[in-house]
């Protein structure tokens, strides 16, 4: 069944399949330029005319970080450690439904083009800069390491030359993403995901015929020990369990789906706010069915390859590479599949990365240029275009940089860009949930924050260098779908271990959690030391009313406000900013407001009333 290298090679019709992929993402990228409004202005070019619906919304949803790294890192997941990791699923309820009800309503009434001018409007520029920067150096490592990683795996497998693949993945997003905007992205990411469900269904498929049927995969996998039950260790240094998966993995959710700027994009760029909502609803059974599939795959392998290990016999270098390896081995009789499993593959960089570049042109235009220069709306659609096609080109130069190094500083890299969401999604629950917080204490939150994310993430690199490690618990597998830091090596002594031990070996899950957490913690202390912000002093608009919305689960009826002050019905609460932000004022139609509803406290309400 297996080669002597391990390498096997695409016939012409899987070269076919493969360059129909590239062909038809481009057209995507030309039909947009050249139809609609022709991306002459940067409402339809960055935002899609705020006109897109529910269902490609969801799609583009899932497909922006469902990334080539998860299609073969997943089912290399269970393959090697069984389906404890499956029930990561249980976090993408509350991983959904906390955006969709607490975030997406925010953000949406505000009406803005950048999540992190909702930082300036509810604390500071100086925030809205500093979350801009950090997210701007998230992206950037994610991009070169997201396109080089696949094609690295697709290289040492089939024989693809390396740097073809680097290059027609970075080109085609580079080109589709600078003619067709926003909008080419998401129905690009709609085709592309379509591909990603056929690449899977067809290894699946052949998989299971190969093997002998479903029972007999289920079979050899529960006799093989990769069926597993719901571990409830509460052990937070333990790599899987419910806690981390279930638990842990909802703060990971929420970095990913509540104030990524790639996913706050598609929500503001919905006709309204319900198909915003809608979109993440529909989200959910997409996610579970990549989720499903992905840990299929990983059961099916096990069970074709259960006595012939390819790692055991040297067939590929890491276990990563085991799935490109199986899809090689076990579609090599059906011409077409093996080409359709790595468009599947490609499928999944070219939607990462290219809504990485439109992001990353979007927070660049809102955050650092229209804030200080004025200028037409041509030539700002046209600076906004290069900035794109800017980014593609640093995406290939990233992945250059990323072959240069050395594997474990790339794990470093890949850690790095992980320990980055955490302290973001901090900083934003601070505004969110709690008025009194201020700039200072969001500043101060976010740096504390990032600076023990690194230094965990860094003391837990150079710990799995040294000889205290037990490789027993450690895999090498990189998650870039989840965002994080690939599965992480427990630190371990024979003896008891320290306290920095305990901490550098954390579960990559708890990530997100800790870090965010610590934002919020040092954000309030550092707030009350320098003097807490005043209620009154706040944008309207910019929190979430928690208090209010516990009253009304008793069954009170109208905005929440303090029994001492003002009481109001449901008609006079929307709330709709009026705070100078890019030389212009934020605030939303008069049909808007009649959709739109945000309770907040009564003194924040007749603040805003005697304003205007």
């Amino acid at each position: 069944m297996m080669e002597a290298l391990g390498v096997k090679h695409f016939s012409t019709i899987d070269f076919v399949v493969f360059g129909m992929l590239l062909v038809i993402s481009v057209s995507i990228g030309l039909y947009h330029a050249f139809s609609g409004g022709r991306q002459r202005t940067t409402q339809e070019f960055l935002m899609a005319d705020r006109s897109m619906s529910c269902l490609p919304l969801a799609l583009s949803l899932m497909a922006t970080f469902q990334s080539a790294v998860a299609i073969v890192g997943t089912p290399a997941e269970i393959f090697y450690n069984g389906t404890q990791y499956w029930f990561i699923g249980c976090a993408y309820f509350l991983g959904l439904l906390i955006p969709a009800h607490i975030f997406i309503p925010i953000f949406y009434r505000l009406r803005l083009n950048s999540a992190y001018q909702y930082l300036e409007l509810r604390f500071s520029k100086t925030v809205r800069i500093c979350g801009t920067i950090t997210f701007i150096f998230q992206m950037i490592i994610y991009m070169g390491v997201g396109i080089y990683t696949p094609a690295l795996a697709l290289n040492a497998v089939t024989g693809f030359h390396l740097w073809g693949a680097v290059l027609a993945i970075g080109l085609v997003c580079t080109v589709y993403t600078t003619l067709g905007g926003l909008k080419a992205v998401i129905w690009a990411d709609v085709f592309q995901t379509l591909v990603m469900f056929a690449g899977q269904f067809a290894v699946i498929g052949v998989g299971v015929h190969q093997a002998g049927g479903p029972a007999e995969v289920w079979r050899k996998a529960r006799d093989g020990g990769r069926i597993s039950g719901i571990d409830w260790n509460p052990d937070p240094t333990q790599r899987h369990t419910f806690w981390t998966l279930g638990v842990g993995g909802v703060f990971l959710m929420l970095a990913l789906y509540g104030v990524n700027q790639a996913q706050v994009q598609r929500y503001l760029s919905s006709r309204t706010e319900k198909q915003a909502i809608m979109s993440l609803y529909m989200v959910f059974p997409c996610l579970q069915l990549a989720l499903a599939l992905s840990c299929l795959i990983g059961l099916v392998m096990f069970a074709c390859y259960k006595e012939d290990n390819p790692l055991q016999k040297q067939y590929i270098a890491k276990k990563d590479q085991v799935v490109l390896y199986f899809v090689m081995d076990m579609l090599q009789d059906f011409p077409g599949l093996p080409g359709l499993f790595v468009a599947c593959l490609f499928s999944a960089s070219l939607s990462t990365i290219s809504s990485a570049f439109n992001s990353l042109a979007t927070v660049t235009m809102e955050d650092l240029i229209k804030p200080h220069f004025t200028m037409e709306e041509s030539k700002a659609t046209l600076l906004s275009k290069m900035l794109a096609f800017l980014y593609g080109l640093l995406c290939l130069a990233m992945a250059y940089v990323v072959h240069i190094l050395h594997s474990s500083v790339l794990q470093a890299a890949i850690s790095i860009f992980g320990m980055v969401g955490g302290p973001l999604l901090g900083v934003f629950c601070l505004g969110f949930f709690f008025p009194s917080a201020n700039s200072t204490g969001a500043v101060t939150g976010l740096v504390v924050g990032l600076a023990v994310a690194f230094w965990i993430g860094i003391g837990n690199f150079v710990a799995r260098n040294s000889a205290i490690v037990l490789e027993s618990n450690s895999t090498d597998i990189l998650d870039l779908g989840n965002i994080t830091m690939g599965p992480v090596t427990a630190v371990v002594e024979t003896s008891q271990p320290s306290i920095l031990q305990a901490l550098y070996s954390l579960s990559y899950m708890w990530y997100s959690g800790v870090n965010s957490t610590i934002v919020v913690i040092i954000g309030l202390l550092v707030s009350y030391m320098t003097g807490p912000m005043a209620e009154k002093d706040v944008t309207p608009g910019t929190l979430y009313p928690v208090w209010g919305n516990l009253r009304r689960l008793f069954q009170l009826r109208g905005c929440y406000a303090p029994p001492a002050q003002h009481n109001t019905s449901a008609q006079d609460c929307p709330i709709l900013p009026q705070k100078e932000m890019n030389g212009t004022v934020t605030k939303a139609t008069a049909e808007e407001e009649q959709q739109t509803f945000l309770p907040v406290t009564a003194k924040v309400l007749v603040e805003q009333e005697s304003s205007v």
